[in-house]
């Protein structure tokens, strides 16, 4: 899937282990290591920008070098959805980007899906997946372990204007809840899960990829309802795949029927066909 420039973001240019993205009114400029390539724009136009991020070791820790003073959480928006970008000590802006052609996805799946679906978001983060299942008719659990995550997404929901929308918003550890979820019997029609690599819960718990996912994709597949719309799968890490993660929901949705497509997700250049590949996906859907 390709995730192309919307009126508040662009990839603008890609090359030698950076890329350079317009945010709102603001120019960025982030490390990218696999972009081997060389930049098509002239230098000048990459040292105008006004952030850079410097990184200090490869988990993606840093700071931010600013042209001017610091800039402050700013509003951005996608569809329907407002939410804040914010400069983090991770080189992110306090959302992904590239997850823009996985929310047209969300949104599609959700008002096919009609009379307010249940959606549980997992690894929720800022919320903007939220927000744009709620503003397509969905009754959405977000479910977080980070209490200053939780924070954003409702201040997320509040600029968008949907504070009393139906989102529950859930601080704790995303498989202690799946697993109460599944001993309660709960059901829901849809299913986001985006675990990072690696994280720790509220109580120190701890969350390793290839060794807990797993676990958690066939609890996930043991939450959805007989009428479910789907279920996505999201993942950031070199060693994994998308045809690994549609072989996982396969095995778990096995007997269910409906269909698995998968992939990588990737954010298109806004004038040229170049990519930069980010993560991947798998995705169940019924039919």
């Amino acid at each position: 899937m390709r995730t192309t420039a919307w009126p508040d973001y662009a990839l603008v240019d890609s090359g030698h282990g950076r890329k350079l993205e317009r945010y709102g009114k603001f120019s960025v400029v982030r490390p990218e290591p696999q972009c081997l390539w060389a930049p098509r724009l002239p230098a000048a136009e990459w040292d105008a920008a006004d952030a850079l991020f410097d990184p200090s070791d490869e988990d993606e820790a840093g700071n931010w070098r600013f042209k001017a003073a610091p800039i402050a959480p700013f509003p951005l928006g996608w569809g329907d959805v407002r939410f804040n970008g914010q400069f983090t000590n991770f080189r992110h802006l306090a959302f992904f980007p590239e997850q823009a052609a996985n929310w047209a996805w969300l949104k599609s799946r959700v008002e096919s899906a009609g009379n307010a679906p249940k959606v549980l978001n997992l690894f929720g983060y800022t919320g903007v997946a939220s927000l744009v299942c709620a503003a397509a008719g969905a009754h959405v659990t977000h479910v977080d372990a980070s209490k200053r995550a939780i924070g954003w997404a409702r201040d997320n929901a509040a600029l968008a204007g949907m504070a009393d929308k139906p989102i529950r918003w859930i601080c704790e550890d995303a498989r202690k809840f799946v697993q109460r979820e599944a001993r309660r019997e709960s059901r829901y029609e849809g299913v986001i899960l985006d675990p990072p690599k690696y994280g720790r819960g509220p109580n120190n718990e701890v969350w390793r990829l290839f060794e807990d996912l797993p676990e958690m994709a066939k609890l996930c597949a043991g939450l959805l309802s007989d009428n479910a719309s789907f279920i996505l799968l999201n993942a950031y890490a070199a060693r994994i795949s998308g045809v690994a993660l549609a072989h996982l929901l396969a095995q778990e949705l096995e007997g269910r029927g409906g269909r698995i497509d998968w992939g990588e997700l990737a954010l298109q250049e806004e004038t040229t066909d170049r990519q930069i590949g980010l993560s991947f996906f798998a995705r169940w859907t019924p039919a």
